[in-house]
């Protein structure tokens, strides 16, 4: 399909500038010559010490985001779904910051499981605040998602303003970066992001029967509470992982699926492949962008995220709203 082949063509464009481009320019010549073991100094020590992790820490998650992504607005029926706007990322974050504040936590590899306990609960909490009568209404799960999300972040800020130790250690982690992340915070998410999109991958065709809605599901033989179950569990598999290694990273997940549906269609069978592509594109481009806009220094990666992707939530929001 040509849509993956220039979408893999893209991807691969951006991992290339991902290890080239920065506070100090790297040939690509040099690049390549520092992967396969043939340079050495600080341009050698640049790509396969500091841009090496990072550029594999974003593809992964940029995948895990953008189907996160597709699968929540699939077992929503909500176009406006997404880890971040359903409070999933928020939680996520509150749990880490919690974890810091209280038990003096002092490394990514650390924030694991209270990132997932975090995901889970604001999933499980929008949800119950989007039920009316047994259905789940997906604009009082957005409305609900929403305000979750701002109560948590305000209590985040309260508890990083209550201690100057946790506003030390836990500020860099929310702006959402990749930089500095060595690979070794993201061996111990792998295998829970692994389950997560083989979850996402298995529950895929059946997402297709519940945009129809839920009794015409039923009717084909879809058990869907079981299909929004198994999807829930990948979406927050999915988005705790990312938000355990680089903290939370707005808008991946909102406009992965979006662009990829507006290609090459809305079947989950192929969606969600093509988020498996869009969604580290977006994140690496993010990243690079952070990079040269005020180099030397440089914007984390979840600042441009959450900078690019508020028009496109207005936009969504204005579409849905007709």
């Amino acid at each position: 399909m040509p849509f993956f082949a220039v979408g893999v063509a893209a991807l691969a464009l951006c991992v290339a500038l991902s290890f080239a481009m920065g506070a100090r320019p790297v040939p690509l010549s040099t690049v390549f010559s520092a992967l396969f073991g043939d340079a050495s100094g600080a341009d050698a020590v640049a790509v396969t010490g500091l841009r090496l992790p990072r550029t594999v820490i974003g593809l992964a998650i940029g995948a895990a985001l953008g189907v996160a992504g597709a699968v929540a607005q699939g077992i929503t029926r909500n176009p406006l779904a997404s880890p971040t706007t359903l409070g999933i990322d928020a939680g996520a974050g509150f749990a880490v910051v919690v974890a810091i504040y209280a038990l003096h936590l002092t490394q990514p590899v650390e924030y694991i499981w209270f990132a997932f306990a975090g995901a889970a609960g604001a999933a499980l909490f929008a949800q119950a605040l989007a039920r009316r009568g047994g259905d789940l209404d997906p604009v009082r799960l957005a409305l609900g998602g929403t305000v979750l999300q701002l109560v948590l972040l305000s209590w985040t800020a309260t508890l990083m303003l209550l201690s100057q130790r946790t506003l030390d250690e836990a500020r860099f982690w929310l702006a959402g970066s990749m930089a500095g992340r060595p690979l070794d915070v993201l061996w111990p998410v792998l295998p829970t992001l692994v389950i997560g999109l083989v979850l996402a991958f298995a529950v895929s065709p059946a997402l297709n029967a519940l945009a129809i809605g839920d009794d015409s599901a039923q009717a084909l033989g879809v058990p869907v509470a079981r299909i929004r179950l198994a999807g829930g569990i990948a979406v927050i598999l999915l988005s705790g992982s990312a938000v355990a290694v680089a903290g939370p990273v707005a808008f991946i997940g909102l406009a992965a699926p979006h662009i990829v549906r507006a290609l090459i269609g809305s079947d989950h069978r192929v969606l969600l492949p093509g988020c498996l592509v869009v969604g580290p594109l977006l994140l690496l481009a993010a990243d690079v962008l952070g990079r040269l806009v005020i180099r030397p220094s440089e914007l984390e990666v979840g600042i441009v995220t959450a900078f690019l992707g508020a028009p496109l939530l207005a936009l969504l929001a204005r579409k849905v709203a007709r």
